[in-house]
């Protein structure tokens, strides 16, 4: 067995990011960027009202003014103000050259023709005027390289001058379910059968990353029928199993991909749960194997699966972040193998589940983390601090 961390690297290592592609900002939304995104523009461009009200010179307060034009949003006003002068201003235009300040109407009266000062009105030059380059400026790096485009990210870039981007590409996915025991989802079993559950949940999990998912439904546990399938997904970025990757002598994946033609990189790992885990690669495809029990191929898909899927689509991290939490039981010592431990956050406290069976799915429903115990990890009391992933 290898550790958790070492099985990753060597994942990585044997992967290799897909070239870009540029999309649309409408399409780009929770890709990666296969460049930095350079400003081409300022913003705001030039000094803008962030209220309604009057562009004066702060040196002419208390007034009276003369009102003499008006700025609105996409429509400037063309002069400039001069000495005890003012300019009617709306919400996001342009102030006049000459104006430093804003009297908002609230503060401000008519008596026409003259602008009084009705109230205290601004207290320092400047005040309610967004200057020019206050968000970004001209060359300034808005988005980094492998960064994710949020929907906030997306506003960025537009306001950056960029209509389309340059993206990592989209790995195209193939999901397969092992088990003589398996049955579609939805279909009556018997004792002897169970529903097929993992290849929906991995399906599921890879929903919100930039990727192509391909069912490729249940195969049985035969080995020339599995060396077929896989000798028949070449033009998959990746195949992912699920079940029969352990060492019962109904578990055929490990022998249908050498068969196929495949490299193993690894093959189990020191964890729990999940230890069958195996990678490798069969052609240009990678191939991960993962076990069969529901709760072990969610746990490893967290730290295998999508971490390649983001790798491949360009990520500059695709490894899950870690986060320290106060525990809120008591926690055993570890063994030899890592636990990766469904768990609920709640007022800042990560509490693990009572069962931990790698056959249950229930924890699943309720798990937003998982609690990280390294091998040979001490016991935890109480309020100690312990590290977690956020699912």
């Amino acid at each position: 067995m290898i550790p958790v961390e070492e099985a990753q690297a060597r994942l990585l290592a044997i992967a290799l990011p897909l070239p870009p592609q540029i999309l649309p900002l409408d399409q780009a939304v929770g890709h990666y960027l296969a460049e930095d995104i350079i400003a081409k523009r300022s913003q705001p461009a030039a000094d803008l009202s962030a209220m309604d009200g009057y562009a004066i010179r702060f040196a002419d307060l208390p007034g009276p003014f003369d009102v003499i034009g008006e700025s609105a949003a996409g429509r400037p006003y063309s002069g400039r103000i001069e000495v005890r002068q003012a300019v009617r201003i709306f919400t996001g235009a342009h102030v006049p050259g000459g104006g430093d300040t804003i009297l908002i109407q609230e503060d401000a009266s008519v008596a026409d023709p003259r602008l009084l000062l009705s109230a205290e009105g601004p207290c320092t030059i400047g005040k309610h005027i967004r200057p020019a380059g206050a968000d970004f400026c001209l060359g300034n790096t808005l988005l980094a390289r492998g960064a994710r485009l949020t929907p906030g990210a997306i506003a960025a870039a537009a306001m950056g001058g960029f209509g389309r981007l340059s993206v990592g590409g989209t790995p195209k996915i193939a999901i397969i379910a092992s088990g003589d025991e398996l049955m579609p989802p939805g279909e009556a079993c018997d004792t002897a059968h169970i529903p097929s559950s993992n290849n929906i949940m991995l399906a599921a999990m890879l929903r919100s990353l930039p990727c192509e998912v391909q069912d490729q439904g249940i195969v049985k546990d035969d080995l020339n029928k599995l060396t077929a399938v896989f000798a028949n997904t070449a033009g998959f970025d990746i195949i992912v199993t699920s079940g029969g990757a352990s060492v019962g002598d109904h578990d055929q994946v490990q022998a249908a991909l050498v068969a196929a033609g495949a490299e193993i990189a690894f093959w189990r790992v020191a964890i729990r749960p999940g230890k069958p885990i195996m990678a490798g690669r069969l052609g240009k495809t990678l191939v991960l194997g993962l076990p069969g029990n529901p709760s072990s191929a969610f746990v490893t898909a967290f730290l295998f699966l999508l971490p390649l899927v983001r790798y491949l689509a360009g990520s500059n991290a695709p490894l899950p972040l870690v986060h320290l939490a106060p525990v809120g039981i008591d926690i055993k010592a570890v063994d030899n193998r890592a636990e990766y431990m469904r768990a609920r956050l709640g007022n800042g406290i990560i509490t693990p589940f009572g069962r931990q069976d790698s056959g249950m799915v229930s924890p699943l429903v309720e798990a937003d983390a998982l609690l990280i115990r390294s091998a040979f990890a001490p016991p935890l009391q109480i309020g100690d601090l312990a590290p977690y992933m956020a699912l």
